[in-house]
């Protein structure tokens, strides 16, 4: 990993399995802590950075005052928990989501960081049913100064074969705004599922390996983790797991092995007979390197992965923030 020649310091809200702070981390900027309340993503992140300060907590408990070293903070960054709109928020354990944004926007206003970076639903950049909530947040912020910028980042325009738009909030500062740009599509060919798992399909003999990959001929749906209320992992709603049978894969579950030398598939056949993903070829879809350990058992771990913000995102989201912060003004004309 290439060291930036400056470092920020950032405060990392709903860090989950650590995709936001792998991405941000590469591009300048560290921790001064973690906040995550699920324990198996708390002992991901722990087994991966043994320096990294990881507060096991609901966001919503934290005070800042308690923790005065978040007063001196680049950067606050979250990637939280998917927020419902109005309609859709019923009753009052509906509102969690909701909870977890306002929080993150309160202790921005306590703080005052030189950047905010809130990543969410697409939707919440410009759908009509989340309009309240982004003028809370904009009054909110824009008081203190603060010039709030949103889009919709995909991706696979960012090396991963995965077609997962993320909507993204950045605010900052006036004459840092005008600094920042956000981060480009890569401009090469969006790779594909088979591209991506070609090798660890193959990795156990199966002599199908190459047959299956020509046909996973384009990017994955989105990965969802799923809620930690409902029982083992898939790979989502049943429109989502038909367009993963079109990619030869059997959503329903997530497998323990990638399949045998003696594995026989259809790849007409019954969407049952079709090999399941494993959580370490998510991890790829997902962007997460190789290295990287995620601790729990196999639900777990696919529901971290299933919730993260992909690191090559966060990585480019980050050399942008990084460059709009730089003194001399150093981002991109």
């Amino acid at each position: 990993m290439t060291t930036p020649a400056r470092r920020y310091r950032s405060l990392e809200l709903c860090a989950g399995a650590g995709g936001l702070a792998q991405g941000l981390e590469k591009a300048g900027f560290e921790p001064v802590a973690l906040i995550e309340r699920n324990a198996h993503a708390c002992e991901t992140l722990r087994v991966n950075r043994l320096g990294w300060n990881v507060l096991e907590m609901d966001l919503r408990d934290f005070v800042a005052r308690e923790h005065t070293y978040a007063y001196d903070v680049d950067l606050i960054a979250g990637g939280l928990p998917r927020v419902k709109s109005s309609a859709a928020v019923k009753r009052a354990e509906d509102r969690y989501e909701r909870e977890l944004l306002e929080a993150t926007v309160w202790l921005a206003a306590e703080v005052r960081p030189r950047a905010i970076l809130i990543e969410n639903v697409p939707a919440l950049v410009d759908h009509s049913a989340f309009v309240d909530v982004r003028e809370a947040i904009r009054i909110e912020l824009e008081h203190l100064g603060y010039v709030l910028k949103w889009h919709v980042l995909n991706a696979r325009d960012f090396g991963l074969a995965q077609e997962r738009k993320v909507g993204v909030m950045v605010g900052l500062r006036a004459d840092e705004a005008a600094r920042f740009r956000w981060p480009e599509p890569l401009g090469t060919p969006v790779p594909t599922v088979g591209a991506a798992l070609w090798k660890s399909m193959a990795a156990r003999g199966w002599r199908d390996a190459a047959t299956w990959a020509a046909q996973a001929d384009r990017p994955a749906p989105a990965i969802v983790g799923g809620s930690e209320n409902r029982g083992g992992g898939d790979l989502g709603p049943t429109g989502t797991k038909r367009a993963w049978a079109r990619l030869g894969i059997n959503g329903g579950g997530i497998g323990d092995q990638v399949p045998d030398a003696d594995y026989r598939w259809d790849p007409h056949g019954e969407v049952r007979r079709m090999p399941k993903l494993t959580v370490e070829q998510v991890a790829i879809l997902q962007g997460f390197p190789s290295q990287w350990r995620l601790m729990g058992g196999k639900t777990a771990r696919y529901r971290q992965l299933g919730h993260a913000s992909p690191p090559p995102v966060a990585h480019a989201l980050g050399v942008r923030l990084a460059e709009a912060l730089a003194p001399g003004g150093t981002g991109p004309a």
